[in-house]
């Protein structure tokens, strides 16, 4: 089993709150100014995780990097892509793993509406991944491998799961992203990526757990 997930980072998010921790004020607010993520109002321990599985690929890593093995395998999300264009929010992210390789960057361009891929498709979570970024990341863990999303969210990383043909357990503690969630990996599900060998041979169930 392995481990991929976006999980709460523990900076207090509150996505333009009113007691100014968030981000995405002013001219960067969104349609989730004031929305909280849920567990993000207190440092994140990532030691619970990694007991479970044998890989572990945990995005945010930066912010609770001193509660983690020291790794030569971190990944770096470039979300500008030599567009040259910065903003309040960061120019890339960063995922701790323990995959035993070297560095690696994936870049793909994510920007407000200005996205490399999804276009036209509204977010749903306001730290939602894009989903070419989750099938990256799985590409890295071995077929067959089960991969478990602890904080699911709106399940990109199910989806990317299920278009690779990849067998996925996710866990979300809210209830209403639990059943966006489940709603796009069924979605994924019924329309398989037909230039992928996997997607039309890996079994058909997938699982989501409701905390």
């Amino acid at each position: 089993m392995a481990i991929v997930s976006d999980p709460p980072y523990g900076i207090g998010f509150a996505h333009g709150g009113n007691d100014n921790s968030g981000i995405g004020r002013g001219a960067y607010a969104t349609k989730f100014a004031k929305i909280e993520i849920r567990g993000d109002d207190r440092p994140f321990d990532p030691a619970p995780l990694l007991t479970i599985g044998n890989q572990h690929i945990l995005w945010g890593g930066n912010h609770f990097a001193d509660r983690l093995p020291s790794s030569s395998a971190w990944l770096t999300w470039d979300k500008r892509a030599a567009s040259g264009h910065s903003n309040d929010f960061a120019d890339c992210e960063l995922a701790w793993t323990d995959l035993g390789t070297v560095a690696r960057m994936f870049r793909h361009h994510w920007d407000g509406m200005m996205k490399a891929s999804e276009r036209g498709q509204p977010r749903v979570h306001p730290t939602q991944k894009p989903i070419a970024l989750m099938e990256w990341c799985i590409r890295f863990i071995a077929n067959g491998t089960i991969i478990l999303d602890p904080y699911m969210g709106s399940g990109t990383t199910g989806v990317a799961s299920v278009k690779l043909g990849r067998p996925f357990i996710g866990i979300e503690i809210d209830e209403g992203y639990f059943d966006i969630a489940c709603a796009r990996i069924r979605k994924a599900h019924d329309q398989p990526d037909m230039l992928i060998e996997a997607a039309r041979t890996a079994p058909a169930a997938q699982e989501a757990l409701d905390l």
